[in-house]
């Protein structure tokens, strides 16, 4: 692809919500397509967007530039699965210019590691320092329950490749009351011994699904304590751009993530936003804000007036989200996968 240069003037003012957090970070979703079907993330049968309602590669690109130019420093590329769209490396390789002038400090992405041994050599000489692999279990029958047929294998090897690239790899897994909470320190466990981090997550009430995700709640409190009854949690002061929060597992030495939207809110440092690869920018995981950046590129839009509707969506930025596990209905109606990670 023919990468977009936006004008990016310097000294120009950051990104600032009404309350006073700075947007730094940019979640960018390029497809809605996966080709796992996770069973808290997606429908069985998804009904995917058509090509002419997702973002081209090149404009994608011309919105990841226009934030860098608003002071953006991290860029995240998610999905869906973001390996699986055609022409992902090459938007990849040309968003990587951004790092080179040092615009941008980091150009990472959220995979579920099936094609990584296909990509992670790629990744990395575009200037990819480290990934977020999912993975939720490492029981073949119980991965394959987890993502309607996926094969655990093909994660792992992903995993390996990526790390033999040189890439540092972190594993983000959902805590599943009923599924995988005893298998929480053994996961734990195999990341630390490969020299990755792990995050653990809360499920979180998005998108109609058919998973009961009451039943399915697992309070990341509870998990701790549990932790701590038999290891030594030491606390870090690490801040990755993310909504995590860090310990040190002293008898494993690595570094464990908690995630906690539902037991605790972390919405007062948020400086993050994402956009759908239909070009909706939501300021808020939690809300159904949206502002249609799409409408804004087709209508033929200046680099300045695309600025602008930026700033606009993100003064409008939530002071934070409410979701409620129990409710009969989820949060917001939008799946994960059409968010964006």
């Amino acid at each position: 692809m023919t990468p977009y240069d936006a004008a990016s003037p310097q000294g120009q003012a950051p990104l600032i919500d009404g309350f006073g957090r700075t947007v730094t970070y940019l979640r960018l979703s390029v497809t809605d397509r996966c080709d796992l079907r996770c069973v808290y993330c997606m429908a069985e049968h998804m009904t995917f967007l058509p090509k002419a309602e997702v973002l081209t590669l090149e404009e994608l690109d011309r919105i990841a530039t226009a934030f860098v130019g608003l002071g953006v420093r991290k860029l995240r590329l998610t999905g869906g699965e973001p390996l699986v769209r055609k022409g992902m490396m090459e938007l990849v390789e040309a968003l990587s210019r951004h790092l080179k002038t040092g615009a941008l400090s980091e150009l990472t992405l959220t995979t579920n590691g099936t094609r990584l041994t296909e990509f992670a050599g790629r990744l990395a000489a575009a200037g990819v320092k480290r990934i977020n692999v999912s993975l939720d279990t490492l029981k073949p029958d119980l991965f394959r329950k987890l993502t309607r047929g996926g094969d655990v294998a093909k994660v792992i090897a992903g995993i390996e490749a990526a790390q033999a690239a040189g890439l540092s790899v972190k594993i983000n897994t959902v805590a599943l009351k009923d599924d995988n909470a005893g298998e929480i320190p053994d996961l734990i466990r195999w990341a630390h011994a490969r020299g990755a981090d792990l995050t653990l997550i809360e499920t979180m009430p998005l998108g109609e699904v058919e998973a009961d995700r009451t039943d399915q709640f697992l309070s990341l409190k509870d998990v701790r304590q549990s932790l701590e009854s038999f290891w030594t949690l030491e606390e870090l002061p690490l801040n990755t751009g993310g909504p995590a929060r860090y310990v040190r597992i002293a008898e494993t030495g690595g570094r464990l993530g908690l995630i906690t939207p539902l037991s605790h809110n972390f919405c007062e440092a948020c400086n993050r936003v994402r956009l759908t690869c239909t070009g909706t920018l939501h300021t808020c995981l939690g809300q159904e804000d949206a502002s249609d950046l799409r409408a804004v590129l087709r209508a033929g839009a200046t680099d300045e007036q695309l600025a602008d509707a930026i700033r606009l969506a993100v003064d409008a930025k939530p002071k934070g989200h409410d979701f409620e596990i129990a409710r009969a209905k989820p949060a917001v109606a939008r799946h994960m996968s059409t968010t964006g990670g």
